[in-house]
């Protein structure tokens, strides 16, 4: 039930805010910026959370603390102190929508339930066939790729981590976001 309320409340949170025109993101990160393309047409749900926690203002202030050269960079959930934020209801896993784990297309994070995704995301650094859907085995759903600021996401692929407390492959220096500009 929790699952089904989740989607009804991303659909009425999105749907007065005009979430499905908004295409176009920008991180501004203490790195520089990342310009995001949105898929609104193929990851309703996923981009309209995504929008939602923008326009909130969740993300300001997080950081990435998931950094894993080669692989990926993990943000969107914790504070500079490693604080995880609260989040909203999870959403459903939207993987089945086609779009691949490709280098530097963006996709939310998740636990091993398939439909736990909430705030968090991932920009993948290469192509990771093994996080798309397969029969049988949901998938990382992808909903946005990254347009410009490509040399920022390569800068912090290559910062120096540590682990911390539970969580490995923290940079060391926090590398935070600083805001989500919607571009409308």
């Amino acid at each position: 039930m929790r699952f089904f309320s989740a989607l009804l409340m991303v659909f009425a949170l999105a749907a007065p805010a005009g979430a499905d025109d908004a295409t176009e993101v920008i991180l501004h990160t203490t790195k520089g910026p990342i310009h995001i393309e949105l898929y609104p047409d193929k990851a309703p749900v996923t981009v309209a959370n995504f929008l939602q926690y923008a326009r909130d203002g969740f993300y300001d202030g997080t950081i990435f603390h998931r950094v894993i050269p080669r692989f990926m960079i993990q943000g969107g959930g914790f504070t500079a102190e490693l604080e995880e934020k609260e989040t909203r209801d999870p959403i459903p896993n939207e993987s089945g929508n086609r779009l691949n784990n490709d280098r530097w297309t963006v996709a939310m994070a998740r636990t091993d339930d398939p439909d736990s995704a909430t705030s968090q995301f991932f920009i993948n650094l290469r192509i990771n066939a093994e996080l798309d859907r397969r029969a049988g085995k949901a998938g990382y759903a992808v909903f946005g790729k990254v347009t410009e600021g490509q040399h920022v996401v390569r800068e912090i692929s290559l910062v120096k981590t540590q682990s911390v407390g539970p969580l490995d492959d923290v940079p060391v220096e926090p590398i935070i976001i600083e805001s989500v500009e919607i571009v409308e």
